[in-house]
């Protein structure tokens, strides 16, 4: 065990180590052979997606006892998409490599990675992966969904649907404040297919998690027999050396990809992979995912894309059940967490139900995700071609161009704003380094006098990411983004632009030898400090990940602690 070399020696280093966690009531029988087993714990009382995690940790806990082994819970810093400014994504980075610092630093001879909200669970995975000791994942589940006139309601999806029913006139101010009564049920991630969701079932498609895991609501009692599960595997690979870099291959990332599309899940997830693949040593592009959503084909009927909410994929089976539709497409010889191959997690639909389709009879032909190319997005732009107007997937119109999230906010809603349902929005400098962190604003409102008139989509283009939850024709992730001199930055008001994702283009309609001369526009931005200045000077754009330029594979922690202390040296320990 990679622990014994911190507490079975008979040295001085060893009575150390021992004494340090004697006043946390670890005797050294405890610590004698056991494996311990950390559990990374992302709990926070600002975020409720990640709140229960404390009660999950006990779970775990009574796995790892009942296997023989120790646990020792460790937090970290906590990522909520809601309350966070400007964004929680600028925050996935640091707590990657405190998670990754923390596994390599102290005597874990494997990690448990309790992770709720969408940023939280890619970020112990980037660390996970980086440090490469034995690791296995459990999501925090889907909260309850609240009920609002008899309709169950997502967090996000339902909710932009009704604001924009009251700035089009339609909702009165007393029905929204009844509405925001009903909201918030209970603890969990958002009950659609948002990024949280998303990324739960990826963690389980990539082999990371138990089978049957993601799709558990988070205050079902099963959660926490699976935290005990999750706490008995996790002593198991301590013992065995089973290794994420033994799971996270390209084959177990194509069969994510392909999960990805066939459930129509959240853009980020592009972004998420991408920095995953990067920790784990896999080369992974862009363009993987563009191939691999021209093969798959849509067979979830899940909120935004669809009509249900991911909880209802419990009642089939959940993820295992969707990789057994999905089978022909995978790579089932792909390692899992189980120390099986993914062909043995995976089984038949308990039953026939409306959330789940079939190969043979999809919701749509090809995935939810496409890469877009182009003189606007030389290094590609996402379009969720599942939750987007069909209609508008192939359209010309007129730029509106929005310099900031601020000009945007002031002038959506003006009423002689020139604008038509034909007009293409966009929003720039709103991306890693123009965001910062790039938020999640690519979810342009439509202009309110357009809502009145029964508008309800408009081609929107920018390099800010979009919420998982969102729904629209919303071409994202522009790379490179404008603040770093993006072609994005030289489009003016007016300018013809062109979206045909068919042809997988966007582009501004012009000579490229007229447009690319253009000055690109960037507002004034105050120099930045501290973590801030980290992003800015190192922080790579969409199509790379958004991980730091020098966060690519750190190697395997160390299987040995420092040499042995000598007799009389009061220095650190």
């Amino acid at each position: 065990m990679r622990s014994a070399q911190w507490f079975g020696r008979d040295d001085l280093a060893g009575f150390l180590h021992r004494s340090s966690l004697a006043g946390t009531g670890l005797g050294r029988h405890a610590l004698d052979g056991r494996p311990v087993i950390g559990i990374c714990n992302s709990w926070s009382d600002l975020v409720s997606c990640n709140f229960h995690l404390k009660g999950l940790a006990d779970a775990v806990r009574r796995g790892v006892a009942q296997a023989g082994g120790v646990a020792v819970e460790f937090t970290t810093m906590s990522l909520g998409e809601a309350l966070m400014k400007p964004t929680a994504m600028m925050y996935r980075n640091l707590v990657a490599m405190e998670v990754e610092e923390s596994i390599r630093a102290y005597p874990l001879d494997a990690v448990v990675l309790l992770g709720g909200c969408d940023k939280t669970v890619p970020a112990q995975l980037m660390g996970a992966a980086g440090a490469d000791v034995p690791a296995i994942a459990l999501t925090g589940g889907p909260a309850n969904p609240a009920v609002f006139r008899g309709r169950e309601l997502g967090v996000g999806t339902d909710l932009w649907a009704y604001v924009d029913e009251l700035r089009a006139g339609r909702m009165s101010q007393s029905d929204f404040a009844e509405l925001e009564a009903a909201s918030g049920p209970s603890v969990g991630h958002c009950p659609e297919l948002g990024t949280a969701s998303t990324m739960a079932a990826l963690t389980e498609a990539l082999g990371m998690a138990l089978p049957g895991s993601a799709t558990v609501p988070a205050t079902h009692s099963r959660r926490y027999a699976l935290g005990e599960a999750t706490g008995e595997r996790a002593v198991d690979l301590a013992r065995s050396g089973l290794r994420p870099s033994r799971i996270l291959t390209p084959a177990a990332f194509d069969n994510a990809i392909t999960a990805l599309m066939a459930l129509g899940g959240s853009t980020n997830a592009v972004i998420h992979l991408l920095a995953i693949a990067r920790k784990a040593g896999v080369e992974l592009a862009l363009d993987r995912f563009d191939q691999i959503s021209a093969r798959t084909p849509l067979i979830a009927n899940l909120r935004p894309s669809g009509e249900e909410l991911f909880a209802r994929l419990n009642t089939v089976g959940g993820i295992p059940a969707v990789l057994h539709r999905l089978e022909p497409l995978l790579d089932t010889d792909t390692l899992t967490v189980t120390g099986k191959p993914l062909r043995e997690s995976i089984r038949p639909a308990a039953v026939e139900d409306v959330v789940l389709s079939t190969l043979d009879s999809p919701f749509a032909p090809s995935g939810g995700i496409a890469v877009v190319k182009g003189n606007l997005a030389p290094d590609g732009a996402l379009i969720k071609t599942s939750a987007a107007t069909p209609a508008l997937l192939r359209h010309r119109g007129p730029a509106l161009v929005f310099d900031d999230h601020h000009e945007l906010s002031h002038r959506i809603d003006d009423p002689d704003l020139d604008v038509t349902a034909d007009t293409v929005l966009v929003l720039r400098n709103i991306g890693p380094v123009g965001g910062p962190g790039m938020p999640e604003w690519g979810a342009l409102p439509l202009p309110e006098k357009l809502l009145r008139q029964g508008v309800t989509d408009m081609v929107r283009i920018s390099d800010a990411r979009m919420s998982g939850t969102c729904f629209g024709t919303m071409a994202v992730h522009v790379a490179p983004e404008a603040a770093v001199g993006g072609p994005l930055g030289k489009l003016r008001t007016g300018d013809p632009v062109v979206l045909d994702v068919r042809q997988r283009t966007l582009a501004v309609d012009l000579p490229d030898s007229e447009f690319l001369s253009r000055p690109s526009f960037t507002p004034p931005r105050t120099p930045p400090k501290g973590y801030r200045k980290l992003v800015n000077d190192h922080i790579l754009q969409a199509d790379k990940g958004c991980d730091f330029d020098f966060m690519a594979d750190g190697g395997p922690a160390p299987d040995l602690a420092p040499g042995s202390i000598p007799a009389g040296w009061h220095g650190g320990w």
